[in-house]
């Protein structure tokens, strides 16, 4: 590996690194996978509806999925691939920003290397959802603010604050980096006395980008913010949760970091540095990875949350430039070898681990028989009916399958209550859930498949 490295092969390997990373997270999901992943269906059940905001997210995560639908359809490979498209993209986004900040290509190729480390950005991956829509923007709006302060243009202001929005309508805890860039801003100013007025570009283009979602939060009475509460188990939450939630968290986070550490340790001969306040790209490197994490702590330290594991997804994508740059006088070239063999084996183990367990396992969600389902539904529904299904109601999970997987792709909705009004349905809509509740309520021709019950309305 160290005669393979030569300064002028760097590009070239870590091309191969992020084609073969690409190549094989979509092709082991397709292999193993019958159905695709519940967050995939989720995104793909909004994309069929297009709107400013849903009851769970803002709306990035499903218009990317509804882009590819068009272009593939139903194809799954698809979705496997677009899900790997914003992991390497954000790994290209890293190993820039990584030549700027290191002393060397290889050591900037090193702190994209680690990140197979973090299970984050290789065993998750398969499942398109609002984390890894965060990735890219993520990166690039760390990119791009380093920009601002390096070359002071406007156009990099300007795509600052278009990146920084697009974050925050993929997932709202995107403004957890925003506290953290918003403290090396204030670094700045203290140590310049210079304030730069050219921010309120960024500020105005992230507002302006944002309205549409404010008008529609505004307009859903804010559930997708009320939707994010629940999740952390704010409404049950006891005096004991402030001590066991955030232990869980710090518990949660070395252990996923021990992999990473493993490979860092492989290079590093000393785990020695001093933190030195003069040192910008250190500071700034710290405002961008340590601090959102520690304000995530802090959040649940002071109200008791409960921080799920996936939350952290876009938080560690700059860990590998962090650590390599703290350590770079450290790295010792000699071990290499060694870190290539232990390397390749986390490259392979993780791929390994996820086929065996899709395979060895049959009562997961990537085993449900959708495709299966919407064609014993569409046989059904033509028999019986002549016109098209254009809406399916029902759960994110079994109405966004029959939703993806019929022909005629319905446009899906979680209950017909407030849109009834505006829909010209023709009598094309499926009902699906609890077989009982449909089976009594059905005005229509009523159907069972599994534990699934299916309510066809449509005209004869």
């Amino acid at each position: 590996m160290v005669k393979m490295i030569k300064k002028k092969n760097i590009p070239l390997v870590f091309n191969i690194f992020i084609f073969t990373h690409l190549l094989v997270w979509t092709i082991v999901p397709v292999i193993s996978n019958i159905n695709l992943p519940l967050d995939t269906i989720e995104a793909l059940a909004w994309g069929s509806n297009l709107d400013w905001g849903f009851e769970k997210h803002p709306p990035l995560s499903a218009f990317f999925p509804e882009i590819f639908y068009q272009i593939f359809g139903r194809q799954d490979w698809a979705y496997y691939l677009l899900s790997q498209i914003f992991v390497v993209f954000s790994f290209a986004v890293v190993f820039k920003l990584a030549k700027e900040f290191l002393k060397n290509d290889f050591h900037a190729l090193l702190s994209v290397l680690l990140l197979e480390g973090i299970y984050f950005y290789n065993f998750t991956t398969p499942e398109f959802n609002v984390n890894v829509c965060q990735i890219p923007f993520w990166s690039l709006t760390v990119y791009y603010f380093w920009q601002c302060f390096k070359n002071d243009k406007v156009q990099n202001w300007m795509l600052l604050g278009l990146f920084a929005a697009l974050g925050v309508l993929s997932k709202y805890l995107f403004i957890y980096l925003l506290i953290g860039m918003v403290i090396f801003f204030i670094f700045k100013l203290k140590k310049n006395k210079n304030f730069n007025y050219k921010c309120f570009i960024s500020i105005v283009v992230f507002l302006l980008v944002l309205t549409p979602h404010f008008m529609w939060l505004i307009d859903n009475d804010f559930k997708t913010i009320s939707y994010g509460l629940k999740r952390t188990s704010l409404e049950n939450a006891s005096s004991l949760n402030y001590l066991l939630n955030p232990l869980k968290f710090i518990l949660k986070q070395i252990g996923i970091l021990i992999p990473f550490f493993c490979l860092l340790s492989l290079v590093i001969s000393k785990f020695k540095f001093k933190f030195n306040l003069r040192d910008e790209k250190l500071v700034y490197l710290i405002s961008i990875t340590l601090v959102p994490i520690s304000f995530m702590l802090l959040t649940s330290l002071i109200f008791g949350m409960n921080i799920r594991t996936m939350w952290m997804t876009p938080f560690y994508i700059f860990f590998g430039l962090l650590f390599v740059y703290i350590f770079e006088f450290k790295i010792n070239l000699n071990h290499l070898n060694r870190f290539a063999i232990v390397f390749l084996f986390f490259f392979i183990f993780s791929p390994a681990v996820y086929l065996y367990v899709s395979l060895s396992k049959d009562d997961k969600r990537t085993d449900f028989p959708g495709k299966e389902i919407a064609r014993l539904v569409q046989a059904r529904w033509n028999k019986n009916f002549t016109n098209r299904i254009s809406v399916v109601v029902g759960d994110e999970w079994l109405g966004g399958n029959l939703s993806y997987h019929l022909k005629s792709r319905p446009r899906w909705f979680n209950n017909l209550s407030t849109e009834i009004k505006n829909l010209k349905l023709n009598g094309g809509v499926i009902y699906t859930g609890n077989a009982k509740v449909l089976k009594s309520i059905c005005p229509g021709e009523f159907g069972k498949i599994q534990l699934q019950g299916i309510c066809m309305i449509g005209v004869r």
